[in-house]
């Protein structure tokens, strides 16, 4: 028995199928930079209340919202006056957790002071 093997020639490319009115085109590929966006702002609001030592608004303030003794003595007097003040602006989660923290602080020392926060 014989075998025969026949070759035929094997085209690489398809260099004959070009169209010739764009041969010379060139392209860019861009990549758009996606926009960032500033995250929502949150006041930190601390309510008056006829039953909660100042000195320990002016310690929360301190310990809670880093505020200098003059700074937080002035956030309570303000709290104290106009019955609403803003102890800070916060990025959502930051302002959620200074609340919490407050509300927390002041339900274990067993007073009713109340905090929120609201959009800027």
């Amino acid at each position: 028995m014989s075998y025969s093997l026949t070759l035929s020639p094997v085209r690489l490319s398809d260099d004959d199928n070009r169209d010739p009115d764009r041969e010379n085109d060139t392209g860019t590929i861009t990549k758009t930079a996606p926009k960032t966006k500033r995250p929502s702002l949150y006041k930190v609001l601390l309510l008056n209340d006829d039953y909660t030592p100042q000195d320990f608004v002016v310690w929360l303030l301190e310990a809670i919202f880093h505020k200098s003794r003059d700074q937080a003595t002035d956030i309570m007097m303000h709290v104290h006056v106009h019955g609403v003040g803003v102890c800070g602006v916060y990025t959502y989660e930051v302002a959620e957790t200074k609340v919490a923290q407050v509300l927390e602080l002041a339900r274990r020392n067993e007073h009713p002071l109340q905090c929120t926060m609201e959009r800027e």
